[in-house]
């Protein structure tokens, strides 16, 4: 016979049935953050063509430079949110990196000089760092362990819908390029002098909308708790949860586990003690996975992917925006089978089924196909990344980690996820190079095989259960 005090699924038996509108809201406003990570993170796939000409960058090194630069902001802010969420809460955080987006944003698009753009965008990306560190552990901490993996994708939903939104304003400011144009007409056109400037400003007006929002939501209870604002956080439990026994039993719960960890506070060298290092590795493949998966390639190096298949430069605009509407139908999907399906079963179709598509791509380029049926394959893949393997990697980095030590180890996976996106950023051209489209679409297809192998013998299934139950199970 079961266990009366367990509910059947593994989540708490005082979990609300359904969401209230309450915790929408304010995971909602969380996720914002998400949304500024996408738009920022591609909104060079529309500029670059256009401030390489201004700059007059033709340098392999500096054009990709231009192309990887923000990604060491990404890295320094991803460390920094770990030691300043810990100490000062989530929610300034999320605060900061809001003020942050929409001053980058702007002093980037007006540069006049190649140097200040560069340092702009490392700052945009320290906001990125930040949001896409606290933005998650924000969610998760405040959800309902029943809801937790649909809340946590909201972060991921927000994401894609920052990559198509800035894939559609960009096309909307580029204007038409006269086919034949001369270098100097090219250089005087609008899109060179003015076009590129107005795509990154436009991050201004959802950083704003955020900064405002913020400010409505509480502070995270599980950080909360840790400072001994026990009334606090019972009062937002109480709303999350509908009842005051909910936010009993969650508070004792959480008080159990900050217990537990007493006298190890979080600090940097926690993370090597205890069953925490083997958390720490799975955290960190993960990270490495989801973007040697090589799906940023078709966000950041669209055009360059497009035109090797064969694709016509008036309509790559149109297939970037079809990339990343594909990526937001799916992410939607996903939230309807996170909470239905074991983290472990999605993460290894999610692999198999990116390795399947990088194949058939590869030997796509290899013997020669054009057009259409290289863009279906990268479709493809984009949709089972978009379903079945981003959302649960924002997921169970969020959930693996002990309370004491969360934002610290999340820090960590994040920033290593930031190099690796910047080693995949920087190296597709000169592995393009030197081995051809079809021999990266090999590569990047083979790391997701190994992927699949690694989350089936060594990442744990967390669906259904409290932060607090994960952390017991995984002592």
């Amino acid at each position: 016979m079961p266990d009366p005090t367990v509910a059947v699924d593994g989540a708490s038996p005082h979990a609300p049935a359904s969401i209230n509108g309450y915790t929408w809201m304010i995971t909602s406003i969380a996720a914002l953050g998400g949304l500024l990570f996408g738009y920022n993170y591609v909104v060079i796939g529309g500029a670059r063509q256009f401030f390489l000409i201004y700059f007059h960058l033709e340098s392999a090194a500096a054009i990709a430079l231009s192309s990887s630069s923000m990604l060491i902001g990404c890295f320094a802010g991803s460390l920094a949110a770990g030691h300043f969420s810990s100490r000062y809460g989530r929610r300034p955080v999320l605060l900061a990196a809001a003020v942050l987006f929409a001053v980058s944003s702007i002093l980037t698009g007006w540069s006049y000089s190649f140097v200040p753009f560069i340092l702009w965008q490392i700052a945009g990306g320290v906001a990125i760092g930040l949001a896409s560190n606290v933005s998650p552990v924000y969610i998760a901490e405040v959800s309902p362990a029943r809801h937790r993996g649909r809340l946590v994708s909201l972060n991921q939903l927000a994401l894609v819908a920052g990559i198509v939104l800035a894939q559609v304003v960009n096309m909307l400011i580029a204007r038409p390029v006269p086919e034949g144009a001369s270098p100097a007409e090219l250089l005087m056109s609008w899109n060179v002098q003015y076009g590129w400037r107005w795509m990154y400003s436009a991050i201004a007006v959802p950083a704003i909308i955020l900064l405002v929002s913020a400010l409505r939501i509480p502070e995270s209870p599980s950080w909360l708790l840790s400072q001994e604002r026990v009334q606090e956080a019972t009062g937002t439990l109480a709303r999350i949860g509908g009842s005051s026994l909910y936010a009993q039993r969650e508070v004792e719960s959480i008080q159990q586990s900050l217990a537990a960890e007493r006298g190890n506070q979080a600090r940097w060298s926690s993370l090597l003690h205890g069953r925490v290092p083997r958390i720490l590795a799975i955290g960190i493949v993960l990270a490495v996975l989801q973007q040697w998966s090589g799906i940023n390639i078709f966000f950041n190096y669209a055009g360059e992917v497009y035109r090797a298949a064969g694709l016509g430069g008036d309509q790559i605009f149109l297939d970037i925006v079809v990339t990343g509407t594909t990526n937001l139908i799916f992410t939607v999907l996903a939230m309807f089978i996170v909470d239905r399906l074991g983290r472990r079963p999605i993460m290894i179709a999610g692999c198999l089924g990116i390795a399947l598509f990088h194949i058939l791509t590869g030997i796509g380029y290899h013997a020669g196909w054009h057009g259409v049926s290289v863009l279906v394959l990268t479709l493809g893949a984009i949709a089972c990344y978009a379903m079945l393997m981003a959302p649960l990697t924002w997921v169970l980095i969020s959930e693996i980690f002990p309370n004491k030590v969360r934002s610290l180890g999340v820090s960590v996976a994040i920033s290593v996820l930031w190099i690796s996106s910047f080693a995949l950023t920087y190296s597709f051209p000169f592995i393009q190079r030197s081995a051809g489209s079809s021999g990266a679409f090999f590569l990047y297809g083979a790391i997701c095989l190994a992927g699949a192998v690694f989350v089936a013998l060594a990442v744990p299934e967390t669906k259904g259960r409290t932060l607090e139950e994960i952390e017991a199970q995984s002592a």
